[in-house]
């Protein structure tokens, strides 16, 4: 059995309802899944007869699609406003909905502006939130997954505190919230990946870990404590850290762009399986770096799989046909991936 995915098109004035037409013209990306694209046909409809004649698009009347009522609205591309930002929440309304009845096993989302959302009524930090509260969750995480196209090797990035002020990452830092991120990992890395015995690399907050106080207490004061505590009580992993922040992605940056094969090289028996990354920037800016055009949004804790791409609306460039949507397939392929794996796995344990 295929898994059943949503892909909604995100902001109608950026780039979501392009890439998704790019994407589901390849067909390795309907090889694992059946698809249903969650929007409004007019909007699929206008980014066709704009842009077929210059770059290879799916014909919207090929789509499965669930249609969603919107408040009507002139746009432009690279210009949203508050009714686009509406149609994007409605679309992920839409989409959530039937997944929560049973009708999709995961949800894939294109890109949304917060601040149109804001515009538009909506005050969420951000579309992890809106599927958190609804399906009823209050342990989740922010995953960034990769698969280098090098070597196939596969970053695992899991972000503890995210959509914050910096000024606010350490009052909001915590053993009990750093506890919650590590089950989560946990739970993930063994569940959705199949890695029984995961190796996972945490960071640091400050420079140097700290340096023994010299450059920040947080390390010395709570952090390698209950990162011992940790290991003491979780004999099946292996936790590393706290690693200095810069020096902690030199090993996945010479994992992400080896010439060899993952099985052929001893390398990577030397990197982690997963990375836990203090704040925003500490964990994006390296994933990003090497990963920008592939990596995939994943929300972690929740009853079924979304993913997205790891960019936004890209409203610069909206309209032209120009945008890339190697991150949407990547996006499609990996939600189909831990999709099938669930369904395997809850199939296995019925039988």
């Amino acid at each position: 059995m295929y898994p059943r995915l949503a892909i909604t098109l995100g902001d109608p004035a950026g780039i979501g309802p392009e890439v998704i037409l790019k994407a589901l013209t390849d067909p390795t990306v309907l090889d694992r899944c059946q698809i249903t694209v969650v929007g409004t046909r007019q909007v699929l409809r206008r980014t066709y007869d704009r842009l077929a004649a210059i770059t290879s698009l799916a014909d919207p009347n090929s789509l499965d699609l669930l249609e969603v009522p919107t408040e009507d609205s002139e746009w432009e591309w690279g210009r949203g406003n508050r009714a686009s930002g509406g149609a994007s929440f409605a679309y992920l309304s839409a989409a959530l909905d039937r997944t929560l009845a049973g009708e999709f096993h995961g949800i894939v989302t294109g890109p949304i502006a917060k601040s149109l959302w804001k515009a538009a009524g909506f005050e969420y930090p951000g579309q992890t939130e809106v599927l958190a509260k609804r399906a009823g969750v209050e342990r989740f995480g922010m995953l960034f997954a990769a698969r280098s196209p090098h070597n196939g090797w596969m970053l695992r990035t899991l972000l503890a505190t995210t959509h914050i002020p910096l000024s606010q990452v350490s009052p909001v830092l915590t053993p009990e919230l750093l506890a919650l991120k590590l089950d989560l990992f946990v739970e993930c890395l063994q569940r959705d990946f199949g890695i029984d015995r995961p190796r996972i690399a945490i960071s640091g907050l400050n420079p140097h870990s700290g340096e023994e106080g010299q450059l920040g207490t947080e390390e010395r004061d709570w952090l390698i404590p209950w990162l011992e505590d940790e290991r003491s009580h979780r004999p099946s992993v292996q936790l590393d850290g706290p690693v200095p922040p810069d020096t902690l992605w030199v090993k996945p940056g010479q994992a992400w762009y080896a010439s060899t094969q993952q099985g052929t090289n001893p390398f990577f028996d030397c990197v982690a399986d997963g990375y836990l990354a203090m704040y925003h920037d500490q964990g994006l800016i390296p994933v990003k770096l090497m990963a920008f055009d592939r990596a995939v949004n994943t929300t972690i804790g929740l009853p079924f799989i979304r993913t997205s791409p790891d960019h936004g609306t890209a409203f610069d460039i909206a309209g032209r046909g120009i945008a890339d949507a190697t991150s949407m397939k990547s996006a499609i392929a990996l939600a189909a991936q831990l999709s099938e794996r669930r369904l395997r796995v809850k199939n296995s344990a019925s039988s």
